[in-house]
């Protein structure tokens, strides 16, 4: 070959090459500026930060963690009346696995809804849960002579449709605030204790009248309609562009997050027993009337909503994971003064409304301190890995409970159950503290 043709081949393969280069950088800035198809996230940077926008964003996830969360924490309504009316042979710890796979398979699928928020609209994954919510409640309804068919409708589908409306209702105002962004993600998250505040008596008075099916219907159709009608409004604030990586694990080698994921995992081990097994100690050991125990879920509910806004208020002065560190502490030593050692009214009441003000101010912050410590662009995707510590913490929590009450206290004695739940709760605050301590050695700053 002569040096001619060798050299015109060079020249050939040189602008092929930079040809190649420029369609494909072309094709890049085509797809960074191409209008989003309809099913995409639409930005609107054009908004201000803690704007009024931003305001409808937090209401709107106020009603969907009301009818969503809210039916988790009023689950055990139906599990007393599951316990003591329509499945009387059946165990505590076998009729918990609703309650306990409701908040554990919708932590788990927060990696999904966390990838489903960075590649769909978030107005259409959170009207996809809201319409998983309501269809698996009104199926629950039909099916009252097997355990197992409420714990694949009310407890594992309904979880799956609960975490599509969950992680992008907490993860959402982080987006749009800054000055105000504990007390935005606080009044979201108080959500579900409102919920369950009135949710809980609501169901009570629906079972008594009507019964199960009755109550599972009309929740599930009023589920469908809150949530739809709040989906309108949940929108990002900022584009997000979705990764080769379906999921990334890149976070796990930051020892902060480790320290905060097994701090997770044990808080919410010990999180639920209370929520559970609180109206039935007071019925069995105390010998309170129904209408008295399950009133201590609505004083639970209450707490947990004046905690979820006070932590918001009051993090920005002494700073998140201080503040989550304290609450975790406060929450455990509520439940190791005040409930294991009494077998009284009035400590059971201190203990309802001292561990719902803190236990709310646990749940409330930990999409706060993610934000704070990892930014809000891929906090969706951040938060339901963390979430996946909460499934551990639940699988390993509620059923470890019930057995533990089933199997040790014979179903009467609660002392170890009570204990079990303080000492991982106090657990989870040794790991905060490692978190605080990872984050800033200066012992009064304010983080």
């Amino acid at each position: 070959m002569s040096h001619t043709e060798t050299g015109s081949l060079s020249s050939a393969m040189a602008k092929s090459v930079t040809n190649t280069e420029i369609s494909s950088n072309s094709e890049d800035k085509f797809a960074e500026h191409r209008k989003p198809r309809w099913w995409e996230n639409k930005s609107m940077e054009e908004k201000p930060i803690d704007g009024a926008y931003g305001w409808a964003v937090v209401v709107s996830g106020c009603f969907m963690l009301m009818f969503s969360m809210g039916c988790v924490n009023s689950y055990g309504a139906y599990q007393t009346y599951y316990h003591l009316n329509q499945f009387p042979n059946e165990s505590v710890s076998t009729l918990s696995w609703v309650g306990t796979l409701q908040f554990g398979v919708m932590n788990i699928f927060g990696i999904p809804a966390g990838i489903f928020c960075e590649r769909f609209d978030t107005r259409l994954v959170t009207f996809a849960g809201g319409l998983i919510m309501g269809v698996a409640l009104i199926i629950a309804s039909f099916c009252d002579d097997a355990v197992w068919k409420l714990i694949l409708t009310q407890g594992i589908v309904f979880s799956i449709g609960a975490a599509l409306v969950f992680i992008p209702a907490t993860s959402l105002p982080a987006q749009w605030f800054t000055k105000y962004r504990a007390l935005a993600i606080g009044i979201v998250v108080a959500g579900s204790g409102i919920g369950g505040l009135w949710l809980t008596p609501a169901t009570n008075s629906m079972i008594d009248s009507l019964g199960t099916g009755w109550a599972l219907r009309i929740t599930g159709i009023i589920v469908f309609v809150v949530n739809s009608v709040s989906s309108l409004f949940m929108r990002n604030r900022l584009s997000v562009k979705a990764r080769d990586k379906i999921v990334d694990f890149s976070v796990f080698r930051d020892i902060r997050f480790d320290f905060i994921f097994i701090g997770a995992v044990c808080a919410t081990s010990g999180y639920f027993t209370p929520l559970f097994d609180l109206p039935t100690f007071a019925s069995q050991v105390i010998g309170k009337s129904d209408s008295f125990s399950n009133n201590l879920l609505t004083i639970i509910n209450a707490a947990s909503t004046v905690g979820r806004v006070a932590t918001g208020q009051i993090s920005p002065f002494i700073g998140t994971i201080n503040t989550l560190a304290i609450c975790t502490l406060v929450a455990s030593l509520s439940i190791l003064i005040f409930w294991l050692p009494f077998q009284a009214t009035g400590t059971v009441i201190a203990c309802s409304i001292i561990y719902g003000i803190f236990c709310g101010g646990f749940i409330s912050l930990l999409p706060v301190v993610m934000a704070n410590l990892w930014g809000v662009q891929r906090i969706s995707t951040i938060i339901g890995l963390l979430y996946v510590a909460n499934f551990v913490g639940t699988m390993v929590g509620a059923p470890s409970s019930g057995a533990i009450l089933d199997n040790i206290g014979h179903g009467k004695n609660f002392k170890n159950t009570i204990a079990f739940s303080g000492v991982f709760m106090f657990c989870g605050f040794l790991f905060f503290v490692c978190l605080r301590v990872a984050a800033s050695r200066k012992l009064f700053e304010k983080i």
